[in-house]
């Protein structure tokens, strides 16, 4: 050819070739005719049988619907497509980044003293006469100093306890000097204080308003059930949670107050309930959380009161609800569903720190107890007042943030949680959108990898993530809903 026409090709050069090779990818069933593939970064398709036997033989027809779209997701690539891998390692890399901003969490337990007794209470709370079990200011000094070693651009200082505003004096002089240092290193800074907010007073709120603090609190569900989870010792916990959220945001702003439910075995048959009274305060989000195997939970054995089945069954009413909910014009997104969504969808996936890989432990949150010891995670806080101090990495006495993130007995655990190196995690389709929880492990089968085939974390994370790729597939405006939350 010359002239014009040698610049262009012959299109037969441009037809599909016959041939293709696998990129790294996982599968698992998710009912009795489909599986779901996924890739490194999480991408997924859902396939027959056939399909996933044609697709994995190399005999897939390359000008087809189904071969296209698992090349767009990088499960595939032929000689046309060779960017394709360029594009898959950047989205690898992009989900990857976040570890190395290293910990962006410090939760202060600022005391362990609370007026509450709630029944599965995970800290091991004392009685608001026992003052020793207060974090002295020399501690909080030293813990802040961790703090700002950090190289996360973005901190966030969460106060918890028992009940932190028991002891609001050594929160204003946490809130007071970090703010002071971070008028040089210049950090997106945040504080929260975990209340339940029986204390709250002017002198309380006026300071959250000068310093833009946010308040996540506890809320069950209706007056009864709350009354009956958190037990207010001559009070009516209910009437004290709702009348401090009012006056949280009549002071602060509607945003600036958050609340968390657990579920006990009182809740089981209430999730609509619960639900509904989400609604009628006029929160835009509700976390449908299990029981944790730690603290007064265990002994009080209020955790044997229902298994993972059961909570399942009320998991997935919740959500039916909380999507008819949605329908009804009513914003609510339920956060553990949004969590995962995020993981499958958004490119950064999620940062919550119980779903990580390598484990979020120190990388994703770093604890500073009362009596001045570190622990990786709140959960390894909680399993140390146990009498197990398997994850705690030292004291704010002889640490440095560089010290604490090089620990062998750190470096042990993240190396030993990595899912993709863990047996039964390797393998898994569901792999790229699960994460490790070692304390977890630690706390029920004693042992941080855990075998997965007992494990009710794996059992529950599986089961969630089957069921919402379910309703993503077959039902449409689920999926609308769902879309709406990543």
């Amino acid at each position: 050819m010359t002239g014009l026409h040698a610049r262009f090709r012959d299109r037969t050069a441009f037809a599909p070739r016959a041939d293709y090779r696998l990129l790294p990818f996982r599968f698992i069933r998710l009912d009795d005719q489909r599986y779901v593939v996924t890739s490194d970064v999480g991408e997924h398709v859902v396939v027959s049988r056939d399909q996933l036997i044609a697709f994995a033989r190399h005999e897939l027809p390359v000008t087809g619907a189904l071969y296209r779209e698992l090349k767009a997701k990088h499960l595939v690539f032929d000689d046309d497509s060779r960017a394709a891998l360029d594009l898959l390692a950047v989205k690898y890399r992009t989900r990857v980044a976040p570890v190395a901003n290293l910990t962006g969490l410090h939760i202060f337990v600022v005391t362990l003293r609370c007026d509450h007794s709630c029944h599965y209470c995970q800290v091991s709370r004392q009685t608001e006469d026992k003052t020793r079990f207060d974090m002295a200011r020399d501690h909080a000094d030293k813990a802040l100093a961790l703090v700002f070693e950090s190289p996360n651009p973005a901190i966030k200082i969460e106060f918890q306890g028992g009940e932190p505003l028991l002891n609001f004096g050594l929160v204003k002089h946490v809130v007071q000097e970090a703010e002071r240092r971070n008028a040089v290193q210049r950090r997106d800074l945040q504080f929260v204080i975990a209340s339940n907010l029986t204390h709250l007073d002017d002198e309380i709120l006026n300071f959250a308003r000068e310093h833009d603090i946010y308040f996540s609190t506890s809320l069950d569900g209706p007056e009864d059930l709350h009354n009956a989870n958190r037990p207010l010792r001559g009070g009516n916990s209910y009437r004290a949670a709702v009348d401090g959220i009012a006056r949280a945001r009549a002071a602060l702003g509607h945003e600036f107050v958050s609340a968390l439910m657990t579920t006990t075995p009182a809740s089981l048959p209430r999730v609509e309930d619960i639900i509904d009274e989400y609604v009628r305060l006029g929160f835009t989000s509700i976390f449908l959380r299990s029981l944790s195997p730690y603290g007064f939970a265990i002994r009080t054995r209020l955790i044997r009161g229902y298994d993972i089945a059961d909570w399942l069954g009320f998991y997935q009413r919740g959500l039916a609800h909380i999507l008819a909910v949605n329908r009804r014009g009513v914003q609510l997104r339920e956060e553990l569903t949004a969590i995962a969504l995020q993981k499958m969808f958004a490119p950064l996936g999620s940062s919550y720190v119980d779903l990580q890989s390598p484990a979020g432990i120190a990388i994703g949150a770093l604890v500073y107890n009362y009596n001045g010891k570190i622990y990786g995670s709140d959960e390894g806080r909680m399993l140390a007042e146990m009498g197990d101090d398997s994850f705690c990495l030292g004291s704010l006495d002889d640490r440095t943030f560089a010290s604490v993130m090089t620990d062998d007995a750190l470096q042990q655990i993240l190396e030993d949680s990595l899912p993709e190196s863990a047996p039964m995690c390797a393998d898994c389709g569901f792999l790229p959108w699960c994460g490790a929880d070692p304390t977890f492990h630690r706390a029920t089968q004693n042992d941080i990898v855990g075998h997965k085939a007992f494990s009710a974390f794996c059992a529950k994370q599986m089961a969630v993530l089957r069921h919402l790729v379910t309703l993503l597939e077959d039902d449409p405006d689920a999926r609308r809903v769902l879309m709406s939350w990543v």
